[in-house]
């Protein structure tokens, strides 16, 4: 048995550039930190060793990978043309919520995988095959940020240049004001889940327009900004770029937000919060806010119909946690 633990991430800065619409014209730059929020995948050999048993929201029992539905599963056994596994997933944080969970299975499924045949996996062989799977293999509109996320871990400076070669430079911070980041950052669930594919293919048509180009680059260099402020100590900065971050992003495409977001997101202002933003693509799931410590009791009470969520920078990307006596 092989067990797998592969962190979610959330993105600050600079999200969309690192679509190709927009990396191919002008280099792209996201700021990022995985957080201690996990998906775990298990992988087993199955008492039926011709056959292949997936557990994740469904269950699938097959005898041939061609015939798997989940289309993560079958194309990374079939590029290792693996049967005769049992493979369970499990995650801290529900799917479509804006933290990069598809990249996280993916990247954690590689590692388990890969692991389960004896192969070493650097974070780079994992972020790469993680977007050759969703990218190339499977189609998705999807950047790259989130499985160099996933498979790096920790906060990250994540650069896409336009001939496809990915750069992940770590930030650097004093433990004082990386204490001071996560007691501000406040995680609040708002429910729903979204389509990120659709959104992103929107969105990397808006990227052609060239007033929409313009926004994005300017949400690329708010990413260095975010970086400066950790490195230089101006904690206080972080909630200005966020909200300004938030009202480029909003702009791009109309389906980023909606009345009930804008709403949401207007009430954790006027409570005290310096700035948030939506996490991932848009529509649902989890507002990010950053609210300095001496505000947040009167934050939180205007934010009772929601779900707040607790959590702490993760340091680690994908990592295989347990080997049990017999695998491959």
């Amino acid at each position: 048995m092989i067990i797998t633990k592969t962190p979610f991430r959330i993105s600050f800065a600079g999200g969309g550039s690192d679509l190709p619409a927009f990396f191919h014209k002008e280099q792209g730059a996201v700021l990022s930190t995985t957080i201690d929020k996990y998906m775990y995948l298990v992988i087993h050999p199955f008492f039926n060793k011709n056959k292949i048993q997936l557990k994740y929201s469904k269950t699938e029992l097959v005898g041939q990978i061609k015939d798997i539905q989940h289309p993560i599963f079958r194309e990374v056994l079939s590029m290792y043309n693996l049967v005769g596994v049992d493979i369970n997933s499990i995650a801290d944080i529900p799917a479509g919520t804006g933290m990069g969970s598809s990249s996280s299975f993916t990247v954690g499924l590689l590692n388990a995988v890969r692991a389960y045949l004896g192969k070493y996996s650097s974070a780079d062989k994992l972020a790469s095959l993680a977007c050759e799977t969703e990218i190339t293999k499977i189609g998705s509109p999807i950047g790259k940020q989130d499985q160099y996320a996933a498979a790096y871990g920790g906060m990250n400076y994540i650069i896409f240049y336009p001939d496809d070669t990915v750069k992940v430079e770590k930030v650097l911070m004093k433990s004082t004001t990386k204490k001071q980041l996560e007691e501000n950052l406040v995680l609040i669930y708002i429910g729903g889940e979204h389509s990120a594919n659709d959104i992103l293919k929107s969105q990397s048509k808006a990227i052609d327009a060239q007033e929409k180009f313009q926004i994005q680059k300017r949400m690329v260099i708010l990413a260095d900004d975010l970086r400066k402020s950790i490195q230089e100590d101006q904690i206080d900065d972080f909630g200005r770029i966020l909200d300004e971050g938030w009202k480029l992003k909003r702009s791009l495409v109309s389906g980023i937000s909606n009345n009930n977001i804008d709403h949401i997101y207007n009430k954790g202002i006027e409570a005290g919060a310096l700035g948030g933003k939506l996490l991932g693509a848009g529509g649902a799931g989890f507002i990010l806010f950053y609210c300095p410590k001496e505000k947040q009791d009167s934050f939180r009470k205007c934010m009772t119909d929601f779900e707040e969520i607790t959590f702490g920078f993760d340091n680690f990307g994908s990592q295989v946690i347990y080997v049990g006596d017999k695998f491959i």
